[in-house]
This record gives C-alpha cells, structure tokens and sequence, in this order.
C-alpha cells in the first residue's frame, strides 16, 4: 500500500516538475550561440564596420557634386 502511494505521488508531483525543468534547461541551451556563429556573428560586425568606413570615404572622395547622398 506504501508504494503504491509514494507512486501515486511521484507521478503527480516529482515527474511533472522534473519533466519541466528537463525541457526548459533544453530550451535555454537551445537559445544560446554556438561558438563558431558567435566568430561568424563578430566577423560580420568587423566586416560591416570597414565596409561603412569606405562607405565613408567614396562619400568624402565624391563629396556633394556626386547627388543627393543615400
């Protein structure tokens, strides 16, 4: 009879809960960047700054008589 009720309340209380925290840990671990995105993601951003340094100066180089800007 013991079991049979410390079954009864592992399956209504303790699994539920261990369930949940089981699937949330994998959807925060899921949510994170790998590390070769977060080197993909940072040479974006480096390409991205010396592409609007040049960007900056063709604008400068053609100055005001090249048209209306962007």
């Amino acid at each position: 009879m013991m079991v049979f009720i410390l079954g009864i309340l592992f399956v209504l209380v303790v699994a539920p809960i261990w369930i949940v925290a089981h699937y949330a840990t994998h959807w925060r671990t899921g949510r994170m960047l790998s590390r070769e995105h977060e080197r993909a993601l940072a040479d974006l951003a480096e390409l991205a700054t010396k592409l609007e340094a040049r960007m900056d100066a063709l604008e400068r180089a053609l100055g005001p008589e090249a048209g209306g800007g962007r």
